[in-house]
């Protein structure tokens, strides 16, 4: 809901809770008033009644703008920066205000066709410059979507845009101020870390080219008392798969701001002709005061309904192929070990890598996607089509961005890749990036891809993305560094033109792991791979960090053998892989013509009772119970009268007491049976005082199932 008051200067968005409030002065200044519970119309013509503080040295307007930009009394960092060859900086006059725009679907990255928006446009007459910001906040939700766009509606010359944040986030004054972050690396991303915030600023991001195993492109902001279920909570994350920046600073005075964007300096991203324009990815708010875990919950409920396609349908149990054969792959053994997925219960066998050209280790092939005809003479039609005989979806693994220097496509078109001229090209994974930036190299892919796709029954893309951006150039390109923002736009225009053409096909985005995961990708593909890393104790601390913004009905997890040489020797059961995979999108990646009899006979029952659980895990709200670097730690899952919980014990030391496991959530008036005991709880009794789990052995994991009795509910 959009509230228009103060002569048509003030705007107060609602949502489910919350409400956002700004208004532009009598000098055309964008200032905040409100983020927090929800307020009226009259509250927000107070809030602007009030005056700027003022003090010597300082900008009245720095902490209080919206959309801080370069130019005039501002000392803070600029949301926006455009230069030509004789001015630097802007200078803006408010134009007027669009309300509740039925926005066009598509314009971005979590569009609806029937959304509200308020669009408050200003424009610059020196640089012939209009800019709009752009609010959407709906009657479902918290989440606040904004993002700006930037137009050159003059007819001089072209303008340099050096950056162009989504957005400036505006918090109330507090004494104290915490920052919660996800950082990482490869195989370990995702960790979660609370610190103090100080004054100046902290900067997050990515130099790379793509979102980064570095960092998640969220933060959050509390008091420093906020908990999982109590306390104000402030979160921030931003749609975009390519090099970004969030900067979170705290003013002199205690102000705090958050702004952020796509690239990570200032050095510039287009060059603006006249009639040309830029749109910035989204950077989404969301305001709680039921802490960290509602704020979880109302990022999971916002992205099933307005940004992962399809989020409705359940994501099928997977077999991956590649730790059964690395690069030796043949089209009888893929057979054989989708016979013994599809008796496991498998629904999605996936062939990984080395099914295409000359793919035989990971020196060549990349950039040639067509069957290698010594492995595959027929193609890949056959082999998909009794997988889906044994009852299952057939998938594919690609990396269509990449190519490697012996292939055929680098040895005819050396020039697509990106490069320096006189400099040397470097090579990661013995491969190089391909300037997707290029009509022509988007035409490649296009091509090859559709063609894939249309050549047999193929049901899943498994999209990967080894190596960053390290020698970005693109010679005889007038301003090259361009493609830092158009690779990613191009990367997006490939997905949806290959979702259009294929609508049956599901995609799922890999990055060497959990290397773009974000809200931009996230709205055009079905799920994605949270980390390369599948020993089940640390994936339990990966996927602690990845619920804190995205929802299990994203978050593949696989079981794998164990010990896992390419991570460390950690021996664990079979029941505590299965139960860590299970709390996401359940997957088996382990050699499975290895598995003895009794182990494929134990891993059926674990995919038929993940298949009982799946509506309720990857639909459902999640509750942290117990985080993973406790002894004992669990996650709950709830939908409607259904109950999951999901429990891991680390260890337990010798007369220690087991710990008693918390449900939340539910209604402690009713009565709730387990389904695999029946013996009957109280929910009272399950929030208050808890239940036991049974586990005493070390790494040892348990799946509770309960489910509210209404005959018994007592209401």
């Amino acid at each position: 809901m959009i509230e228009t008051v103060g002569h048509g200067r003030i705007w107060v968005l609602s949502g489910r809770q919350s409400s956002y409030a700004l208004h532009v002065t009598d000098r055309d200044e964008l200032l905040h008033l409100h983020w927090g519970p929800r307020i009226g119309p009259a509250d927000a013509e107070a809030l602007a009644a009030e005056p700027l503080p003022g003090w010597s040295f300082e900008s009245p307007l720095d902490g209080h703008e919206e959309y801080p930009v370069e130019g005039g009394p501002r000392f803070v960092r600029p949301a926006l920066s455009v230069r030509t060859a004789a001015v630097r900086g802007t200078e803006w006059s408010f134009e007027g205000a669009l309300v509740n725009v039925n926005v066009n679907e598509g314009e971005d990255a979590s569009a609806d066709a029937h959304a509200d928006e308020l669009r408050l446009r200003f424009g610059d007459p020196l640089h012939g410059l209009a800019l709009t910001l752009h609010y959407r906040m709906r009657d479902d939700s918290d989440v606040i979507e904004r993002w700006a766009t930037v137009a050159h509606t003059g007819d001089g010359p072209a303008l340099e845009l050096l950056r162009a944040d989504a957005a400036v986030w505006t918090l109330p004054w507090r004494e104290r101020r915490r920052l919660s972050q996800l950082h990482g690396r490869w195989a370990a991303e995702s960790r979660l870390v609370r610190s103090e915030l100080t004054y100046g600023e902290k900067v997050i991001g990515s130099r790379r080219g793509h979102t980064g195993h570095e960092h998640l492109p969220w933060v959050a902001v509390d008091d420093g008392t906020a908990t999982e279920e109590s306390g104000e909570v402030y979160g921030c994350a931003l749609g975009w798969s390519g090099s970004w920046r969030i900067a979170v600073r705290q003013l002199p005075d205690g102000q705090v701001q958050i702004g952020g964007g796509a690239g990570y300096d200032d050095s510039g991203l287009l060059l603006l002709a006249p009639g040309e324009s830029y749109t910035t990815p989204v950077f989404a708010g969301l305001w709680t005061d039921g802490g960290f875990g509602a704020a979880s919950r109302g990022w999971h409920a916002w992205q099933l309904a307005h940004v992962i396609p399809d989020a409705g349908s359940s994501r099928p149990v997977l077999y991956n192929s590649w730790e059964a054969t690395g690069f030796d792959v043949s089209e009888g053994q893929q057979r054989a070990l989708a016979q013994r997925a599809a008796g496991m219960g498998v629904e999605l066998f996936v062939v990984d890598d080395a099914w295409f050209g000359g793919r035989t280790s990971d020196r060549a092939g990349l950039g040639d996607w067509t069957p290698n005809p010594d492995r595959f003479p027929q193609g890949l039609k056959p082999l998909a089509d009794e997988v889906h005989a044994l009852g299952m979806q057939f998938g594919i693994w690609v990396e269509p961005e990449m190519v490697n220097a012996d292939s055929d496509l680098y040895r005819a078109h050396p020039d697509w890749v990106q490069h320096h001229p006189g400099r040397a090209r470097t090579e990661f994974r013995n491969q190089l990036v391909l300037n997707l930036a290029r009509e022509d190299v988007q035409q490649y892919l296009w091509e090859q891809l559709d063609a894939l796709l249309s050549s047999a029954p193929i049901d899943y893309v498994k999209w990967d993305f080894n190596r960053s951006f390290t020698d970005a150039g693109w010679p005889g390109e007038r301003y090259p560094q361009k493609l830092w923002v158009e690779h990613v736009h191009a990367l997006y225009a490939l997905l949806d033109r290959l979702r259009a053409a294929h609508p049956g096909v599901a995609f799922e985005s890999c990055s060497g792991g959990g290397g773009r995961v974000d809200l931009g990708i996230l709205s055009r593909t079905d799920q994605v791979w949270t980390s390369d890393n599948t020993d089940p104790l640390d994936r339990l601390a990966i996927q602690h960090g990845f619920g804190q913004l995205h929802p299990a009905r994203v978050m593949a997890a696989w079981v794998t053998d164990c010990p896992n040489a390419q991570l460390n020797t950690r021996v664990t059961s079979l029941r505590f892989r299965f139960v860590s995979a299970m709390a996401g999108v359940l997957g088996v990646g382990g050699d499975l013509m290895r598995w003895s009899e009794d182990e494929l006979t134990e891993a059926r029952g674990w995919v038929d009772l993940y298949k009982k659980i799946r509506p309720v895990v990857q639909h459902g709200e999640l509750h942290r119970l117990l985080p993973p670097e406790s002894g004992l730690s669990a996650v709950q899952y709830l939908r409607g009268d259904e109950v999951v919980a999901l429990a891991w014990l680390r260890t337990r030391h010798y007369g220690e007491r087991s710990q008693a496991l918390r449900l939340r959530g539910l209604d402690p008036a009713a009565a709730y049976e387990c389904l695999d005991s029946g013996e009957v709880h109280r929910g009272a009794v399950l929030m208050h005082h808890g239940m036991d789990t049974g586990l005493r052995a070390d790494l040892d994991a348990v799946v509770v199932r309960l489910r509210r009795s209404r005959e018994n509910a007592g209401v």
